[in-house]
């Protein structure tokens, strides 16, 4: 589980440019017999690559684009792409809009407790000495100093060292994405935008550990922390390939491999809460307040495909899907 909870920072949360970081694609280096067993699982998967897409019912319509949240060297390129669709559009869609994220921000200042330990032991009575060096030394890698790292809640801990060191230095958390660009794109041409959910979900979608399970999600973090930088310069090449079942594939196969007796099952909880639940609730949302009009979506890449997909979600709600050409 560890693998995918540092996506989770790039397909689904979200200034300067972010200098390119390079790395190693480990999906490339995957031994043959690994990979065939990765095919063979999207084999079947609906809608298992592509970025954009539109989905029609009747005279409602929406284009939908998979986003990568945090800015690489082509996010203006998307964005100048998709703004056409945006300015056509009744309104556009985001995990959180602009209101939205300024609520969140505003609760970062006044509620330490979101991403914090406020009372009671913090990492370094949480975890061995040992542990606590190598996270204390990957945390200042990443630009977090000790005393920041100490009170960091574990899970979030956990997504930090899914950033690589590259990537941290150069301003991967406060760059502009594409959904700021997109979100402004909306304001200049007075498409209002909305929020697929409430700005609080994405920060309490893990809640539902409790402190030792969170230690251990940490814990786990640790075997690849020094291999980060390759992580994401995979999940970025197959994302700007297309390949998004691919790549929840590849998370299921490391998350598995190295996750222990109840990975299976701690996977399977994983992706309850970040995609499943959350898909369905979106498309009960558009299915309401979508209807009769032309929407633009943008939302983690990783939402897209598979039987719980959003776009299958659609398909079964009657809505017809065509893949919209996506190369810029």
């Amino acid at each position: 589980m560890r693998i995918v909870i540092g996506f989770l920072v790039f397909l689904g949360l979200a200034g300067p440019a972010l200098a390119l970081c390079e790395g190693t694609d480990l999906i490339a280096g995957l031994p043959a017999d690994t990979r065939a067993t990765l095919d063979a699982a999207i084999a079947d998967t609906p809608y298992p690559t592509g970025l954009l897409w539109q989905a029609e019912r009747g005279d409602t319509r929406l284009t939908i684009f998979g986003t990568y949240h945090i800015r690489h060297d082509r996010t203006e390129a998307h964005a100048a792409a998709l703004t056409p669709y945006i300015t056509r559009a009744d309104s556009a869609y985001f995990e959180m809009n602009r209101a939205d994220k300024a609520r969140l921000q505003a609760a970062f200042g006044s509620d330490p407790g979101l991403m914090f330990i406020t009372d009671g032991p913090t990492l370094p009575d949480l975890l061995e000495d040992g542990e606590w060096q190598l996270f204390k030394a990957e945390m200042a890698a990443r630009g977090f100093p000790g005393f920041m790292a100490a009170k960091m809640k574990p899970i979030w801990g956990s997504m930090m060292l899914g950033i690589g060191p590259c990537q941290a230095r150069n301003g991967a958390l406060s760059a502009e994405g594409i959904d700021e660009s997109l979100a402004r794109a909306a304001a200049a041409t007075d498409v209002p935008d909305r929020s697929l959910e409430d700005w609080r979900t994405a920060m309490t979608l893990f809640d539902i550990y409790p402190a030792d399970k969170q230690i251990e999600i940490l814990r786990l973090s640790f075997a690849f922390a020094d291999r980060a930088d390759d992580l994401q310069h995979t999940l970025l090449q197959r994302y700007l390939a297309g390949e998004i079942a691919l790549i929840w594939e590849f998370s299921r196969h490391l998350s598995l491999t190295e996750g222990g007796a109840e990975a299976e099952r701690d996977f399977a909880i994983f992706e309850e809460l970040l995609l499943t639940k959350r898909n369905r609730a979106w498309v009960d949302l558009l299915l309401t307040e979508a209807e009769g009009k032309t929407v633009f979506i943008a939302a983690g890449a990783a939402h897209l495909p598979g039987e719980t997909g959003v776009l299958h979600l659609l398909e079964q709600q009657g809505f017809t899907i065509t893949p919209l050409a996506f190369d810029p």
